[in-house]
């Protein structure tokens, strides 16, 4: 199975997933962290991908989405963004409308802390 088709598989059969440096549990770097760090306070239920198992899946998710860099977040099969935007749209309540429009569930309270605490 080629690499794209295994990306497309994996965006598509999945409501959210995470392509990052690491696992949820243990990222291997800093913005994959941060992404994580996010999901996991939210108690977002998303697949993790990491790219340093597979060189092909590291390259491949790029070409996939045409963004350089990783992590890269997709909800229910669209690309949302990188570290930088997944912040930006945490911050903003993006991120919740996002959830709640494609039906992911999440907790409520926890993005209002995130957002309490970098008020």
């Amino acid at each position: 199975m080629s690499a794209e088709t295994q990306i497309k598989d994996t965006v598509t059969s999945n409501d959210v997933v995470l392509f990052m440096k690491g696992t949820k549990t243990m990222p291997q770097c800093g913005f994959s962290s941060r992404v994580a760090g996010v999901l996991n306070f939210m108690g977002v239920e998303y697949a993790d991908v990491n790219v340093l198992t597979d060189d092909e899946i590291r390259q491949g998710i790029k070409d996939y989405s045409d963004w350089p860099t990783i992590p890269q977040l997709y909800v229910k099969g669209e690309f949302v963004g990188g570290c930088d935007i997944i912040t930006e749209m945490t911050l903003s309540g993006e991120l919740d409308k996002l959830f709640d429009d494609n039906g992911v569930t999440y907790d409520k309270d926890a993005a209002e802390k995130i957002r309490a605490a970098n008020a």
